[in-house]
């Protein structure tokens, strides 16, 4: 079973993520499900977020044997000529492209919405984590940043440091070079539970994975895998906002 959860952005000046939904995808046996958490809740409550067309009613729990429009729609036509480069990109084989492990990759961002998908972190039974996700924010970081994210290598290590002052989102997770050069950020979505960790002095480590050309769109430039120990009984991404509407089938 893999999980993803739905974010949604608010219009507003703000522009606040809130995670609103949560799909729960079985895909050997052709099952999907859809409910909204408590995140839409408070989405709704803070910015006016109402139910998505696809999905109208925040209590009922969507079931299909195929993946739901909604997220379908935000993975490239595998019938589209360029798809074996979209999946260099990715650095991933035919066969393991399924739409579900490319949303959790690329987030599926469209600009006609203002919707985001974002994988689980699942904890391992030894406690530990691992999650992959391209390097965000490169576009940000200084000009001698950008110049030093392209001389990456596979496999460089990157020091994890938490960022109290970002301008965009006050608290976020830097990725820098061992010689302290700031190339980028992790996702949003890590940053609640990195910061739990690091209450902890758990181990957390980065490095490289794929380094795409220089020609790749500057979202898809940089793979990077995340990975650490989770303290005894925590589970990430499980609070409040995690937490399923009661559900009516």
């Amino acid at each position: 079973m893999k999980t993803l959860f739905l974010a949604w952005q608010t219009p507003g000046a703000s522009r606040a993520w809130f995670p609103v939904g949560r799909l729960d995808a079985d895909v050997p046996h052709s099952h999907y499900s859809f409910r909204y958490i408590k995140g839409a809740l408070k989405a709704k409550e803070d910015a006016g977020f109402e139910p998505l067309l696809a999905f109208p009613d925040f209590k009922k729990c969507y079931e299909a044997d195929e993946l739901f429009p909604l997220f379908r729609n935000r993975v490239l036509d595998p019938q589209r000529k360029d798809f074996e480069e979209y999946l260099q990109l990715l650095h991933m084989e035919r066969e393991q492209a399924d739409p579900i492990e490319i949303l959790a990759l690329t987030g599926g961002e469209r600009q006609t919405d203002s919707l985001e998908v974002f994988p689980k972190l699942d904890r391992e039974p030894d406690n530990t984590f691992a999650c992959t996700f391209f390097l965000h924010g490169l576009r940000h970081v200084s000009e001698s940043g950008q110049k030093r994210a392209e001389l990456l290598r596979q496999g460089e290590s990157l020091r994890v440091a938490v960022e109290l002052n970002n301008p965009a989102t006050k608290l976020a997770i830097q990725l820098a070079t061992e010689d302290y050069q700031i190339v980028g950020w992790t996702p949003r979505y890590l940053v609640n539970d990195i910061l739990e960790l690091v209450k902890t002095y758990q181990d957390i480590r980065a490095h490289v994975v794929r380094v795409n050309e220089i020609d790749a769109p500057m979202a898809r430039r940089v793979m990077i895998q995340l990975a650490g120990k989770l303290p005894e009984k925590y589970e990430p991404m499980s609070g409040e906002i995690f937490q399923p509407i009661g559900c009516i089938a």
